[in-house]
């Protein structure tokens, strides 16, 4: 199953990673692909709320998806499951205190593919999309220390 577990040291307090991570509309801010989200049902980040992603993957620069929030543990743990044409998909985020930072540790896994999806995602994610994912994680860390991606 295609997918990863990505982690990145911050040098700030988990609350200000938190400020970031447990606000889908700022994951935009963190992106190094432009992408847009709008919530379509319930409170905003919280639990059951769902939203409305669009944005560019290999092949579809125009990619609608669909999410909701299945955690919210403030200061520990924010969960997305997210589905689309292809499948279905989950994003874990956990913060943990080191010292005087944060260690956050990003978890995607493809849970579920369909039709060419589930042969070329094993094939395609290790090329591009771990790439994406480790920039997303260093912009992420850029964006809370106020300081440019290396």
């Amino acid at each position: 199953m295609a997918g990863g577990v990505f982690e990145v040291s911050i040098e700030a307090p988990v609350e200000r990673v938190w400020a970031l991570v447990a606000d889908v509309s700022r994951h935009t801010e963190f992106s190094p692909r432009p992408y847009a989200i709008e919530w379509t049902r319930g409170e905003p980040n919280a639990v059951g709320s769902r939203f409305r992603s669009v944005g560019w993957i290999p092949g579809d620069a125009h990619r609608a998806n669909e999410g909701e929030v299945v955690e919210n543990r403030p200061m520990e743990r924010f969960a997305l499951r997210s589905w689309d044409k292809d499948g279905t998909y989950a994003n874990t985020f956990t913060l943990e205190p080191a010292g005087q930072g944060t260690r956050v540790t990003f978890h995607l896994v493809f849970e579920k593919l369909n039709g060419m999806a589930a042969v070329m995602a094993p094939v395609v994610f290790p090329l591009i999309g771990k790439k994406d994912v480790k920039a997303r994680m260093q912009l992420l860390k850029a964006r809370v220390e106020g300081s440019p991606p290396a």
